[in-house]
């Protein structure tokens, strides 16, 4: 399936987008201003290959207040130092009266919420959210809808409570002992394994689909739904024909948060819809697995702050911190235990690459050839897809830091800035030219800052703002807020207050251009997508591979000539370098001699110079490539 998705908050989007009438920032409309910088950003997006945006919750929110009148701001910050606590004060007075909420509370959840709308009484706020999606649509994107059925804002006899108060005890999940109402999400849990819960959820879904159509659907925390769940809103959405309008319900994706946590974990109360459970059924979950091999570390563990992985440094450029906060004798300091680890790291990368798919063989850093469900990713098995549109890629998300956050952190702190932008690059790639489904946080491309915030979910418009011009990242905006970061305020002052940290509008348009490089490189052949485990065993493989493989570089060989299927019947194969190391690095792939690779036209004549000077040998079979740059190198059909 060919999705690479943006991940975007409709206020986000353009609260300080003064290309956008003021009535209209923060709001649906600003989505028809077709001259407005965020509009041009995303249309350029699209003629580049992207295919989809992602919005964060849109159905009706219970912690916003909706008449603007009644929505409070902090104004302009800026007056503040980058390191100071002014900011996260200010936006802390305002946060349970200002507009700004990821919108994980649901209140309603077939009604479009009303504080994005200029209009939000009756059906004004519907005409304007259908508005927005045939917008979008224009554009040449789909559109994908953030569904929260895992849980609601409040349970009981609460003002916001709504399920409970229709049938007391019957759509929230209890506990077997004490009989409370299960909270493992953090809110009130609901029960969607009883039916009328489950029919909520298909019948949701598909209105949204049919009555306002959206072209996809991304499930929070779905590992609290069943398999069965799912299966009943996957047939719901195929029963669709509306053919007057034009709704193919089988075209619509359906992915998802496939965690294993809570009362329900293991299985406990039905079989899951979580990672590994959903094969056969099309339907993504996000993987971890190369996302925290890339970062290094886990988002879940506090403690690795600063540990670098793949696209932070690893070994080959060791930032010297402490790599756990409460072991001070463990730091990064390039030796042989980073060594192993890096190799680890990389080939879950690698496996990332190839789909994580199960099925696919790795040739590890040992030189062992196995499987990917023999690989191991912290005590469980790495490969779990059966197909590559089973697993969603990506390098960061709206929840934790940005990848720039994750870089400043885990980067050596004298790392110059061109260097930083290529390691943004790099490490966006291994997401971008996957085989799977590709996820991007929105303007990641550009570079965004949250002010190194883990968890802006309610950091107000001042910390999650994007500058669609480019000309400023968000970086330094004050001490992020304390609830999720104040222990951390000590490391992440002195990085905020060093203004070589924050990148000008040269650095943030160079990494904007090369991100769209690689949306047209990913687009650019069928090869990159190669739709199914079969021809990803046949022609994907990782030259180089094995004990004498070079640190912090991966080479990914796409091979049409593998197979019986012809693919591209314009080339022969690609040749992808990924080189995370700070040095040049030259690659052996003797079984690839005599073949005529060359740099692909879109990075020839690209916007980066560094990586026109990568070199193929066609007798010798080596590629070598500058440092800190991903190469993409094509065989033309002879």
């Amino acid at each position: 399936m060919d999705q690479t998705i943006y991940e975007l908050h409709v206020r986000d989007f353009s609260s300080s987008d003064e290309t956008v009438p003021a009535r209209l920032r923060g709001t649906y409309g600003a989505f028809g201003v077709k001259g407005s910088d965020g509009m041009k950003h995303l249309r350029s997006l699209a003629d580049a290959g992207l295919t989809t945006v992602h919005l964060l919750p849109t159905f009706d929110i219970a912690t916003i207040p909706e008449d603007r009148a009644d929505q409070a701001t902090t104004g302009d910050l800026s007056g503040f130092a980058p390191d100071g606590t002014e900011q996260q004060a200010a936006v802390g007075e305002v946060q349970g009266s200002d507009a700004f909420n990821w919108g994980y509370d649901p209140y309603h959840f077939m009604a479009p919420e009303g504080s994005y709308a200029v209009e939000a009484d009756g059906g004004a706020r519907v005409a304007e959210f259908r508005s927005m999606v045939g917008n979008l649509h224009g554009a040449g994107l789909q559109v994908v809808l953030d569904q929260v059925f895992n849980h609601t804002a409040a349970s009981g006899q609460d003002p916001k409570s709504v399920l409970d108060r229709v049938v007391p005890g019957y759509y929230h999940r209890q506990n077997a002992t004490s009989g409370a109402v299960e909270t493992s999400t953090c809110c009130q849990n609901v029960a969607t394994e009883h039916d009328m819960a489950s029919r909520l959820m298909v019948d949701s879904v598909v209105t949204w689909a049919r009555d306002y159509h959206v072209d996809g659907f991304r499930f929070d925390l779905m590992g609290h739904h069943s398999r069965a769940n799912m299966e009943a809103v996957r047939a719901g959405l195929d029963a669709l024909t509306l053919r007057r309008d034009d709704i193919d319900g089988k075209s619509v994706y359906l992915y998802g948060e496939g965690w294993d946590f809570g009362e329900v974990a293991g299985n406990a109360r039905f079989e899951q819809a979580t990672q590994g459970q959903l094969g056969g059924t099309g339907i993504g979950t996000f993987s971890d697995r190369l996302r925290d091999a890339v970062h290094g570390g886990s988002p879940v563990d506090g403690s690795s702050l600063f540990t670098q992985g793949f696209g932070t440094g690893l070994f080959t450029d060791p930032n010297g911190r402490d790599a756990r906060l409460e072991d001070p004798a463990s730091v990064n300091d390039g030796g042989d235990d980073e060594a192993a680890d890096l190799a680890h790291q990389t080939d879950l990368v690698k496996l990332g690459l190839a789909g994580n798919l199960r099925s696919f063989e790795v040739t590890t850093a040992s030189g062992e050839q196995v499987r990917g469900d023999e690989l191991d990713y912290r005590g469980a098995p790495a490969g779990y897809a059966d197909s590559p549109e089973e697993v969603v890629t990506y390098v960061d998300a709206h929840d934790n830091e940005t990848l720039f956050d994750l870089l400043t952190l885990k980067l050596p702190a004298g790392t110059p800035m061109a260097d930083r932008v290529r390691m943004n690059t790099v490490s966006l790639a291994t997401a971008a030219l996957s085989q799977s489904p590709s996820f991007w946080h929105a303007g990641t491309d550009l570079l965004r800052s949250k002010s190194l915030d883990r968890n802006s979910f309610d950091s107000g418009d001042w910390f999650n703002t994007i500058d669609w011009s480019g000309q400023d990242n968000g970086f330094g905006r004050g001490l992020p807020m304390a609830a999720d970061n104040e222990d951390k305020w000590p490391y992440q002052r002195p990085l905020l207050a060093d203004a070589a940290l924050k990148p000008d509008a040269d650095d943030i348009g160079f990494s904007a251009a090369q991100a769209r490089e690689l949306l047209e490189l990913r687009h650019s052949t069928e090869l990159f997508r190669l739709g199914s485990a079969d021809l990803i065993e046949q022609k994907v493989t990782f030259p180089g591979s094995g004990p004498d493989a070079v640190p912090g570089v991966i080479t990914m060989s796409i091979d049409d000539r593998a197979g019986r299927t012809d693919v591209d019947r314009k080339l022969d194969g690609v040749l992808v370098v990924f080189n995370a190391s700070p040095d040049e690095a030259t690659v052996e792939a003797p079984e690839l001699a005599g073949r005529d690779y060359a740099l692909s036209p879109v990075q020839a004549h690209g916007a980066d110079p560094v990586v026109r000077d990568t070199t193929w040998n066609r007798a010798a079979g080596t590629v070598t490539v500058p440092p800190r740059t991903v190469a993409v190198l094509t065989d033309p059909r002879g």
